[in-house]
């Protein structure tokens, strides 16, 4: 892909903040006084459902300062094995509502830090996700890993509990980021770690890295990539640093060495050019992986799906997540998990659902869903395909906003057509911002304190 001309001013016009929409609405908008008594897991009767299944594994044992996760510093290797037992009553209190014959197709453990569990608790979370649903023949069962606390136990008990899929969270390789983010880990680490994982069989490794973090530039993160594509991974999910100093305040230690809008422009641009030169498919707004991978497939024929962990590759999954402030997308209602262990802890000794928030979509907001997921995952809309599937006239019913897009064609970042819309190569650089024409939320929303920056 060759390198696409941004100017300034369309940097500082687009560089807003805005929604990443791994939902709609966003969790922004989800309400505390929702009550999960009012939702129905299940309106009987009910056929068997495809499942996806995330299990929020809270534990660190340092902070990095990137990070914007909902996690738990500690160095008690206890805690664990106590929060096992409560991920099991939770698992037993939801498969209740499961519909019988429902088979899972997609699991993902995250965090914090999966890998802060023993080989003999990642054993028994295997067993416990068994326990909740049957596993599909062909399932998709992966794991967010930190290659500093993988070792050939806890690889194996992976291969054991029945995880095919791992992903390493390498962020950069550069020793002055990594001072800079309190993540030190050598790039002999990292290929120990990659190397571990093949010979143990894992059938697809992702590599999480990140740009706009302090001290980047375009010189320093073109050797990164050079030294990640050595290792060949089968994905790269490459996120852009979401600078939230409100909500993490350690962020603020480097907030002066943190490159700007136009530097990460640049950043992402070479890694565009680098990955696809290196034959990787661009899927989507940070995602990348090789032509025979299931993403990369997925895309392809349209069944490509973003959702809280980012971009995935089953549409019409529910999604159900376990542990501490975990999301899940069921029938179409999102609710959230209490973001404090205790009060986690305590709704489950209560036998309750450790629901704090939620939200309920409506008829409107399936429909600018839909709009909106196809902007993303598809890059395109066909007119009389999205019209058939949401069952109304979707050029009728989003005239306001088709017309709204006259800036972004004259900018050359959609491109209108009779029959349809079409995200442009530049246009996908900035693919939030063109969503956000179709988000009903945004109109009159204060975004500032409450989503990151677009670019």
């Amino acid at each position: 892909m060759s390198r696409i001309h941004v100017s300034l001013e369309q940097l500082r016009r687009y560089n807003v903040p805005g929604p990443r929409y791994t939902s709609y609405p966003p969790a922004t908008h989800f309400q505390t006084e929702f009550e999960v008594s009012s939702f129905k897991f299940q309106d009987p009767p009910s056929p068997p459902r495809p499942l996806s299944l995330y299990f929020h594994l809270p534990f660190c044992s340092t902070q990095c300062l990137y990070c914007g996760c909902t996690n738990i510093v500690t160095g008690d290797r206890k805690k664990s094995a106590e929060y096992l037992a409560y991920l099991d009553r939770e698992t037993a209190l939801r498969a209740t509502g499961v519909p019988e014959g429902s088979e899972t197709l997609q699991v993902q453990l995250g965090g914090g830090t999966p890998t802060f569990l023993q080989p003999d608790e990642i054993i028994e979370l295997g067993g416990l996700i068994r326990r909740f649903s049957p596993l599909a023949g062909n399932i998709e069962a992966g794991a967010e890993i930190d290659p500093r606390s993988l070792t050939q136990e806890k690889t194996d008990a992976l291969r054991a509990a029945g995880f095919n899929r791992a992903s390493l969270g390498v962020q950069d390789t550069n020793p002055l980021v990594q001072k800079a983010v309190s993540r030190i880990q050598p790039l002999e680490l990292i290929a120990g770690a990659n190397q571990m994982l093949r010979n143990s069989g894992i059938d697809s490794i992702n590599f999480d890295l990140i740009y706009g973090l302090p001290h980047q530039t375009v010189e320093r993160f073109d050797r990164t990539l050079d030294e990640v594509l050595t290792l060949s991974p089968d994905r790269f999910a490459v996120y852009s640093y979401a600078h939230i100093p409100w909500i993490k305040p350690f962020q603020k230690s480097f907030e002066e060495h943190l490159p700007d809008a136009e530097m990460k422009m640049q950043l992402l641009q070479l890694i565009i050019e680098k990955l696809t030169g290196a034959g990787y498919v661009y899927i989507g707004m940070d995602h990348f992986a090789k032509p025979e991978d299931g993403m990369a497939k997925a895309l392809a024929n349209g069944t490509l799906q973003r959702n809280f962990q980012g971009y995935s590759t089953h549409k019409g999954v529910d999604l159900h997540g376990f542990g501490m402030s975990a999301i899940s997308h069921v029938n179409g209602c999102y609710f959230q998990n209490e973001k404090e262990l205790e009060s986690y802890y305590a709704a489950l000794d209560r036998n309750t659902p450790p629901v704090f928030r939620g939200y309920q979509m409506t008829a409107e907001d399936k429909i600018r869903y839909a709009a909106i997921m196809h902007i993303m995952c598809n890059l395109y809309i066909d007119y009389a395909q999205l019209s058939e599937e949401i069952g109304l006239d979707f050029a009728a019913h989003f005239k306001a906003e088709i017309a709204s897009l006259d800036d972004l064609e004259a900018d050359g970042l959609v491109q209108r057509e009779t029959a349809g819309l079409h995200v442009t190569p530049l246009g996908r650089l900035f693919i939030r911002i063109i969503a956000m024409r179709f988000d009903a939320y945004l109109q009159n929303e204060q975004r500032k304190g409450r989503y990151s920056q677009t670019v």
